[in-house]
């Protein structure tokens, strides 16, 4: 457990298979955290997630966690914490194919499915009937290469961007995806982007900017 010394408290939980690099990854946002003025803590043992009086005192949790396994203690502990309003962020499989736990998908508001084969372009639209929220205030359409998410989504979360697959076999139409979302949880905020594979997605001047501000934004 590391740590550093200012105003807010973020919790980064990372761990899980090593393919998503969540070390790596998260590092590259905890100078982000400090400077927001966040004391910062990270850990590699979901075993944090059984202290409910530490994760009630936080107010930002990022997970960066795949394929891993939650207790009923763990995971009734994390959504009771966001509840009472701490916030809770992530991207891509750290926080959509982090658990197969009923509870922790209505929390996170959607589950991953499957990717195509390997990396290709492919792009995110901004959804125009949020455009003043303040995590793509001012941005635009962008592309990436990398791995694009297919994923089964809640109807209460505010989706703030897309992507969409083309038609094929056995789908005889396109699919226009759910990528970037954003919900409440009782007084807590949940931050989602299903971008971010590899380090140099987040180099995408969009991608990096709507991660950094869906931060904030999920923190109480």
């Amino acid at each position: 457990m590391t740590s550093t010394s200012e105003n807010r408290r973020a919790l980064v939980v990372r761990g899980g298979w090593d393919g998503h690099q969540p070390v790596t990854i998260s590092d590259g946002f905890l100078p982000f955290l400090k400077d927001h003025g966040f004391t910062v803590e990270t850990s590699d043992d979901l075993a944090v997630y059984e202290d409910g009086e530490r994760l009630a005192a936080t107010d930002l949790i990022v997970q960066s966690w795949t394929m891993g396994s939650l207790t009923r203690e763990q995971s009734d502990n994390l959504a009771a914490a966001v509840r009472a309003g701490t916030g809770l962020a992530g991207w891509h499989g750290g926080i959509v194919d982090s658990f197969h736990d009923h509870g922790y998908h209505l929390l996170t508001g959607g589950t991953f499915v499957m990717h195509p084969p390997g990396f290709h372009d492919h792009s995110y639209q901004l959804s125009p009937e949020h455009a003043d929220h303040p995590i793509i205030a001012g941005l635009g359409d962008f592309a990436v290469h990398s791995e694009q998410y297919w994923v089964l989504t809640d109807p209460h979360n505010d989706v703030l961007a897309t992507t969409t697959f083309p038609a094929d076999q056995p789908h005889g139409r396109p699919a226009v995806m759910p990528a970037v979302w954003t919900r409440t949880w009782g007084a807590g905020r949940v931050f989602v982007s299903t971008i971010g594979h590899k380090p140099d997605d987040f180099d995408v001047p969009e991608v990096r900017t709507l991660t950094e501000r869906g931060l904030l934004w999920a923190s109480r």
